[in-house]
């Protein structure tokens, strides 16, 4: 199975110069916990509700002024639409990451997928146990 027969194909994207106000505002609206962040049709960064609190909120920075790409995780862990599912899980695992931006072949974002997404899908049983310790492991030592 790969990973574009389970992932979510409507992603929601922000720009690295937006405010992290509007960053946390379109999570809401959404109900999502994680926006890809793009810059000129390339993935820069990933922010997430915890980096807006932990690494801005917290701090004292301040959500209407602080931008996305002052507290966005840079790294970002990718995996392609074609690639099998399983592959998916073992990059999840050996970074402790929830989700994973999908890209197309010409490095275009095509959906995300998630640590849920994972868990619902044709994963091979001793897998999808393995991916979920080590990103509760990383959880847990926080």
């Amino acid at each position: 199975m790969q990973t574009k027969e389970i992932m979510k194909e409507e992603v929601r994207l922000i720009h690295p110069e937006r405010t992290l106000l509007e960053a946390a505002k379109k999570m809401q609206q959404f109900d999502i916990g994680a926006l890809p962040v793009v810059d000129d049709g390339k993935v820069v960064g990933m922010i997430t509700d915890r980096d807006i609190l932990v690494r801005a909120v917290a701090e004292g920075g301040n959500p209407n002024e602080t931008k996305t790409a002052d507290v966005m995780t840079k790294e970002v862990v990718t995996a392609y639409d074609d690639q099998d599912v399983n592959e998916a899980g073992k990059l999840m695992k050996e970074n402790q990451i929830r989700r994973l931006v999908i890209l197309n072949r010409n490095n275009e974002i095509s959906g995300m997928l998630s640590l849920g997404d994972l868990a619902t899908a044709a994963l091979d049983r001793s897998e999808k146990g393995e991916v979920l310790e080590k990103v509760s492991e990383a959880e847990h030592k926080e």
